[in-house]
């Protein structure tokens, strides 16, 4: 019996994008691309990219910080229509992709950030990304549109909760490129029943 659910819902890729060097001083780097060739270990050149990576803050609840980890944060996706909210909710005329590190931005899929995790999302060539968890506002992003945007920035980590996109890992190489349509699987399984019980402790 398959794992996996093919849905009906699809979404077009509507930006590209790298960060080719680390965060400085909190501000984000990032190009556009029109094409985005994707290995098992990410975009190679890309400051995400690899196959493992030092953990952070977001599991010091599991490991030390700087253990090494399997890296399921290969790249950030976010949604075209919950970033057009965030823009509207902090009174900005538009929402720049390249200020909140999208490596891929997605227009047509409803509530994506709340994605169930291990969900696919496939490309035409069969390339395929794994969704890991939502991708928790942070401050970089808002720093970056300060920088931009004097008297700005200090909206976004507010205006972006439960909309900030997904991080994803690469399942199976290929590429991704401007106008490519990719469909959603979804895991077949029910929610977990223990989810209520399971505060943050």
């Amino acid at each position: 019996m398959p794992a996996l659910i093919p849905t009906d819902h699809s979404a077009r890729v509507v930006w590209l994008g790298f960060q080719p060097v680390p965060v400085e001083k909190l501000v984000i780097t990032s190009a556009p691309l029109e094409v985005m060739p994707l290995r098992f270990a990410g975009f190679e050149g890309e400051v995400h990219a690899g196959l493992t990576r030092p953990s952070c803050s977001r599991v010091l609840k599991q490991y030390p910080r700087n253990t090494e980890i399997r890296n399921v944060r290969q790249l950030c996706v976010v949604s075209a229509e919950e970033m057009a909210e965030v823009a509207r909710d902090m009174g900005l005329e538009r929402m720049d992709y390249a200020w909140v590190g999208a490596s891929l931005v997605l227009e047509g899929i409803p509530d994506l950030t709340h994605l169930p995790p291990s969900s696919r999302l496939q490309g035409p060539d069969g390339v395929t990304l794994v969704v890991d968890m939502e991708n928790l506002p942070c401050q970089e992003p808002a720093v970056t549109i300060e920088k931009a945007l004097p008297g700005q920035g200090k909206g976004f980590k507010r205006a972006a909760e439960g909309k900030r996109g997904v991080t994803a890992w690469v399942e199976r190489e290929g590429a991704l490129r401007l106008g490519d349509v990719v469909r959603l699987h979804i895991p077949a399984q029910k929610p977990w029943a223990g989810r209520i019980n399971a505060a943050e402790k």
